[in-house]
């Protein structure tokens, strides 16, 4: 994926931001997709573009009073 342009919390204007993990399947917190870690080019404040699906958990069923 190319570099994009975000806005960054730290620097207070709009900033370069490229991914940590570029190559698909080298991400360790999405393995086999895309890196959802991106971070400004200029201080380094990192974003999560995107979430990584949760693994599934066993439903609680809840009780009604």
């Amino acid at each position: 994926m190319s570099p994009m342009f975000h806005p960054c919390a730290d620097c207070g204007g709009e900033r370069l931001f490229e991914q940590r993990h570029e190559a698909p399947g080298s991400c360790p917190d999405s393995p086999g997709g895309l890196c959802p870690e991106w971070s400004c080019t200029e201080c380094g404040f990192a974003l999560l573009a995107a979430c990584p699906p949760l693994a599934d958990e066993p439903a609680v069923a809840g009780r009604v009073a």
